[in-house]
């Protein structure tokens, strides 16, 4: 692929403007660093360790037994799991077995999980055994065609004295009961053979993921990503990203040999959480902390602090939100975080303040990526160094993409540099399309000069030094430490409440999310209902991120001549408040 030069003088020193050899299957990550380094711990939970030899031949167990399951090439199994230890190798396990991931936010509530099992087609589920998520992964399935569902318990990956004394105190979680057929972790992978199927995958075809994302319509859609889409982003990050090996040394490549520790605090089933730490940490044969609960300790975000210290992360990825708890913590001076070399951002802006208190504290530098589900999920970054980087901007295209600034309305013509307009990207990460979604496909895609670029729905421009800077979004979501929620969904939700008549939902500025969701109702004529009322139902309904932390009531909603709510009425309403 040939790429004309980024218009740019500082593009940085080495890196190339076109990578290859992403052409492989997703799983030989697994297999090409057990290979070479088979005792490097891969996996660290509560003490307890893995190494890429014990997380691979999990994985070969795993793919064999999904084999034996009736599982082809193809078929769609789900992931509803925090990032506990099991996660690498149900994940590889999937793939080596030729069957496509589909990754579910361990936070939904049964409706959420039931419709995404539904659209994907999904055959089986590997959920945690716990009191709260497998009873309401039992409640998902059902009307779906999941036949297989297999239950992870933590105790599996806890040290053995841990284990056995959380087990005789009652303190290891586990469900009150347990469905006829459904099989639990430790006895399928202790059954079957490390030996999984014999498949034919074509990585630039052959789909590795898919991953939900929602729309302006409120219909969530699976993103459907190949294995050459994550592989091209795991190495065009490992050409790009630059840092030093100890404080104050000579940035260079990313060291993969194991040197690094990356701290698992972003959710795996999260495109960035995945790929640029679960998976990269797996390439570049690191360790990787599993934090299935940021919040955990207290004060909340007190055990993220102990991981730090304890294991020397050297490597942090999160949204600003993290940035942020990390900061404002009141025991962090107690704590040494000075292994931090690097962290990486996204999700949402990062305030320039919350960037300088963090490095302050930690003596590492945080740089800015872009992208999105569709993308696998990196489109963009920052040069890593403090020089390089431009606070404000997501930086300039990866190695391999190509950016263009496309007219909003319709989307096929390119703008001067300097003026606002859609962004649009075309590369080896872009997905193949939505899944089973042929006219959302038709809107999000454009044929410009022979190459076949994705509508991001965002707006911004390319300053005069080459950086991209994003100023607006053209869809109307709402952004909640780093999570996209849409508004429609909500609002859909909202309705279907006996005394809500109209509904609508917008983000109104938050110190601790970036955003948060708004309410405004109009409820149908002689029902009375309060805030409180409200907001206990949304809780049943909705995941936490999603759910209205207002709601303000109105005799009635601004709508226009057609009648369709004017959300951008109430969004500058509410930003023109004291």
């Amino acid at each position: 692929m040939s790429l004309k030069p980024w218009p740019t003088s500082k593009w940085p020193e080495g890196v190339p403007r076109v990578i290859s050899g992403y052409d492989k299957p997703l799983f030989s990550l697994i297999d090409e660093t057990a290979r070479k380094y088979p005792d490097n711990v891969y996996t660290i939970f509560n003490g307890a360790t893995r190494t890429f030899a014990q997380v691979k031949d999990t994985a070969d167990r795993v793919a064999n037994f999904l084999a034996s399951r009736g599982i082809k090439k193809g078929d769609r199994v789900a992931i509803f799991l925090p990032n506990l230890p099991h996660y690498p190798a149900i994940y590889f396990g999937i793939l080596k077995a030729g069957a496509v991931c589909v990754t579910c936010n361990p936070l939904y509530k049964a409706d959420e999980l039931n419709y995404q099992l539904n659209d994907a087609g999904a055959k089986a589920v590997f959920c945690m055994d716990h009191p709260e998520f497998y009873p309401l992964a039992v409640k998902a399935i059902k009307g779906t065609d999941v036949e297989t569902v297999v239950k992870c318990s933590v105790k599996s990956y806890l040290p053995f004295l841990k284990g056995l004394i959380g087990g005789l105190l009652g303190k290891v979680p586990k469900a009150d009961s347990h469905e006829p057929g459904h099989l639990f972790f430790d006895d399928i992978v202790s059954s079957a053979r490390p030996e999984p199927p014999a498949i034919d995958i074509d990585p630039k075809k052959d789909l590795a993921l898919i991953i939900y994302t929602g729309g302006t319509t409120g219909v969530p859609k699976g993103a459907a990503l190949t294995h050459s889409n994550f592989m091209y982003d795991l190495i065009a990050v490992s050409e790009w990203v630059r840092l030093p090996h100890e404080k104050g040394s000579k940035p260079e490549k990313v060291r993969m040999d194991g040197f690094h520790c990356f701290l698992g605090v972003l959710p795996w089933y999260h495109s960035f959480g995945m790929t640029v730490c679960m998976l990269f940490s797996c390439a570049s044969a690191s360790r990787l902390v599993c934090i299935p609960n940021p919040r955990a300790g207290n004060p909340p975000f007190t055990e993220v602090l102990e991981a730090v210290q304890k294991h020397k992360t050297t490597i942090v990825v999160a949204v600003p939100t993290i940035y942020v708890a990390f900061t404002n913590h009141p025991l962090i001076d107690k704590y040494d975080l000075s292994s931090i070399l690097c962290c990486a951002s996204g999700g949402a802006p990062l305030p320039v303040e919350v960037a300088k208190q963090f490095e302050a504290k930690t003596g590492a530098i945080i740089f800015e990526g872009y992208g999105l589900s569709e993308t696998a999920p990196i489109i963009t970054v920052n040069p890593t160094s403090a020089e390089g980087r431009l606070f404000g901007s997501v930086g300039f295209p990866l190695p391999g993409t190509e950016i263009k600034i496309l007219e909003k309305e319709l989307g096929l013509e390119e703008l001067p540099q300097g003026e606002d307009g859609e962004i649009a990207a075309c590369g080896p990460q872009v997905m193949t399309g939505y899944w089973n979604k042929p006219e959302d496909n038709k809107a999000v895609f454009r044929e410009i000069d022979g190459q076949r670029f994705f509508l991001t729905g965002d707006v911004g421009y390319i300053n005069e030094d080459g950086y991209i800077l994003i100023t607006d979004r053209k869809k109307d979501l709402i952004l909640v430490s780093g999570f996209n929620v849409y508004p429609r969904e909500v609002e859909e939700m909202l309705f279907t409440h006996p005394k809500v008549a109209m509904a609508a939902v917008v983000g109104v500025p938050d110190p601790k999310s970036g955003e948060k969701v708004k309410a405004f109702l109009q409820l149908k004529p002689g029902e009375e209902a309060t805030e409180q009322e409200l907001l206990a139902w949304c809780k049943e309904k909705m995941a936490g991120y999603k759910r209205p932390k207002e709601i303000e009531f109105r005799e009635s909603l601004p709508v226009s001549v057609i009648g369709k709510v004017l959300r951008r009425i109430l969004r500058d309403e509410e930003l023109k408040k004291p």
